[in-house]
């Protein structure tokens, strides 16, 4: 695949690439937030590195952001965003497209937010929504909520290259609960 590199720069200062298509290369990203799991760094960290380098490597991504399940008030709680102000700091499961994401625990694509009844943005002037969630089996730590200006921004490779990062860090959630 051809790559070019951004001015992007990883945790040890390595250049963070995309591909062709515009999506950054998460494989480098899962190995970064694996080597920051050696090196003793604990969820919280790893989602906002998640969640900033996503953010800062595809410019399709105009706002990202990481719920995470508060299990006994059955809500999505606002952990980390990089973006535009969002007034949407908790969500119900079952109700927006995290939210839905969460309670189905299954990734959730709206190309078309505007032809939604209720919709809550992430972001201003989202056009399009991408829930991934970040889980382990039936375990349900959170989502992984990427918003974009552009209607369709998300591709079926998005979403599967996503879920590479939610799986990892599901592992670090996995590892502090025991």
């Amino acid at each position: 695949m051809l790559v070019e590199v951004l001015s992007l720069r990883g945790r040890e200062g390595r250049p963070v690439t995309k591909g062709k298509t515009g999506m950054i290369d998460t494989t480098e990203l899962v190995k970064e937030i694996q080597e920051m799991r050696e090196d003793g760094f604990l969820s919280d960290a790893l989602v906002r590195f998640a969640a900033r380098t996503l953010k800062e490597g595809d410019e399709r991504f105009d706002w990202v952001g990481a719920y995470l399940f508060k299990e006994k008030d059955t809500e999505l709680w606002l952990h980390n965003y990089v973006g535009p102000r969002t007034e949407v700091a908790k969500i119900k499961l079952g109700e927006g497209v995290a939210g839905v994401a969460a309670a189905e625990k299954e990734n959730r694509y709206v190309p078309h937010v505007d032809e939604m009844s209720d919709y809550e943005a992430p972001g201003p002037n989202t056009a399009s929504e991408l829930a991934v969630v970040i889980r382990a089996g039936e375990d349900l730590f959170g989502v992984l909520d990427l918003a974009s200006m552009e209607p369709e921004a998300f591709t079926p490779e998005d979403e599967k290259a996503i879920s590479q990062v939610a799986d990892k860090l599901a592992e670090q959630f996995m590892a502090e609960r025991r």
